[in-house]
């Protein structure tokens, strides 16, 4: 499947978004006062980020090699 640049920029400029919002919902559900009874909620967020960090990875290498 072949992507135009811009489409791949969007793609990037959005998974930068929902990073930068899952981060903060990390930062929140830590935060609380029992962060343990957000436990699997919080093992979510960060298996997102780090899917979503491979995505945009896979994304620059795809815009370098244009």
């Amino acid at each position: 499947m072949e992507f135009s640049k811009e489409e791949l920029t969007e793609a990037r400029r959005q998974i930068g978004s929902t990073i930068h919002k899952l981060r903060e919902t990390v930062k929140t559900l830590e935060g609380k006062e029992r962060p343990e009874r957000y436990k699997a909620q919080i093992t979510l967020a960060v298996r997102r980020i780090r899917a979503f960090e491979i995505a945009d990875a896979l994304i620059v290498r795809e815009l370098e090699r244009e």
